[in-house]
This record gives structure tokens, C-alpha cells and sequence, in this order.
């Protein structure tokens, strides 16, 4: 976000009357909406427009949630994305996170609950200027070098830029490199709770860091069963 403006927010849904009420709320709040209510409005939206935050429906006309989802990363990696969901099987919350999401809600929720996630990916989008001195953001994993605050992570051979929930875990195995972190811990650190799905989608988010570091064999995320991970840098 650029000075005091308002944040701006892509908000996707097909649904009339909730697009009418959510926006109205939103805007109430101080953000700056822009409602689209198909797929392809909201990539051509994109195409024009920079946002600070994105809410997308998964069901939607023409181009589902998802494939706005995989528009909007191919464009940032660093703008938060929730998903909003009529359904609340697994596989579903799964996807969410696998196209890129940071969130999901189920549908109906409270608007309150919208409200505060909104709230805390924006500050944590802002943290990176009001970290203290004494943070660490760099960190050398082998022959990578992790910028926490960069949201990149490189080396001679490949670059790659992390979504903030990446970021965050990442972080916080590089915090505890070689010594196991507990599921739970992790859960609570990073994403704020502990649920069974929101465990199942931390397993997706480690399959995401083995990817980025499977050409250093010098480099292990172990799962201890029943525990947690083990972050392992020879």
C-alpha cells in the first residue's frame, strides 16, 4: 500500500446480493473494492490494476476461482489471496491452497471473520517495514540464500519468489534448522490455529519447500511422524 491511501481489494462473486452487501461493509471499513462478477472480468480487472488483496468466490462464470488465482500469482507473488466457499469438502481447501490461496473462508461466514483476516494479511504485508533491527530476514540454507523480506529464494542456478506463507515457514524452520518443530507449534505460529484441515494444508505447503530445494541434496525437510518436520541443512 502507497502512503495513506485506501487498500485496494478485487473482490470476485457471482452472487449479487452477497457482492452488494460485501462490498458495502468493506467499503465501510475503509477499502477500496472493486467488484467483479465472472472470471474473465476479473483478469481483464487485473490486467489493468494493482491490488493490495484479493477475494475470490471458487465457483464462478466462465473462469473458476482457481484460474483467477493462478492470473493473479503469475502476475504477484505477494499479494494475499482468500477464497470464499460454498464448499467444505477437503479436496476443495486443498485446491485453494495449491492455486495459491493464503485463506479460505466457508460459506456463510461473519463478516467479522472476513474483516479480520483482510486485516491481518494487510499488516503482515506491511511488517516487512517494521521489523526490528534485530529480526532476521537473510538467512544461508547451503548453497540458497532465503530473503525473508524479499520474499526470494535463490542461487547460482535458480530464483525462485515465495508467497508470504511460504515466507513464514520457511522462516520459521530456518529459526529452528536441524531440531524439530512440532505440527502444532507451526500451525499456531504460522497460520494462526490448529484444525485438521488447516494441517493438511501445511503438508501442501511443505511439499511446495521440498520442490524448491530438491536440487541440494544437502538439504532435508524430514516428517517426524506424529511430531512435526525436521528441517535438515548438511
Amino acid at each position: 500500500m502507497n502512503g495513506t491511501s485506501k487498500p485496494k481489494i478485487l473482490y470476485v462473486e457471482d452472487d449479487a446480493s452477497l457482492g452488494f452487501v460485501t462490498k458495502d461493509n468493506l467499503q465501510k471499513k475503509g477499502y477500496d473494492i472493486t467488484l467483479c462478477t465472472d472470471g474473465l472480468e476479473a483478469i481483464h480487472t487485473l490486467q489493468k490494476n494493482r491490488f493490495d488483496l484479493c477475494i475470490l468466490d471458487v465457483m464462478l462464470p466462465k473462469l473458476d476461482g482457481f484460474t483467477v488465482a493462478q492470473k493473479i500469482r503469475d502476475k504477484s507473488e505477494h499479494v494475499p489471496i482468500i477464497f470464499l466457499t460454498a464448499k467444505s469438502l477437503l479436496d476443495d481447501k486443498l485446491n485453494a491452497y495449491k492455486y495459491g490461496a493464503d485463506d479460505y473462508i466457508i460459506k456463510p461466514f461473519s463478516m467479522d471473520e472476513l474483516i479480520f483476516k483482510i486485516e491481518v494479511f494487510l499488516k503482515r504485508n506491511k511488517v516487512f517495514a517494521q521489523e526490528s533491527p534485530d529480526d532476521r530476514n537473510i538467512f544461508t540454507i547451503s548453497t540458497f540464500e532465503f530473503d525473508f523480506r524479499e520474499l526470494t529464494l535463490k542461487n547460482t542456478h535458480v530464483a525462485f519468489t515465495l508467497t508470504l506463507r511460504e515466507a513464514e515457514l520457511l522462516r520459521m524452520l530456518c529459526y529452528n534448522m536441524n531440531h524439530v518443530v512440532k505440527r502444532d507449534v507451526i500451525l499456531q505460529s504460522v497460520w494462526g490455529e490448529d484444525d485438521y484441515y488447516i494441517g493438511r494444508s501445511l503438508d501442501v505447503f511443505i511439499s511446495r519447500l521440498r520442490k524448491y530445494f530438491q536440487s541440494d541434496n544437502k538439504i532435508e525437510i524430514e516428517n517426524v511422524r506424529g511430531v512435526g518436520f525436521k528441517f535438515i541443512v548438511k
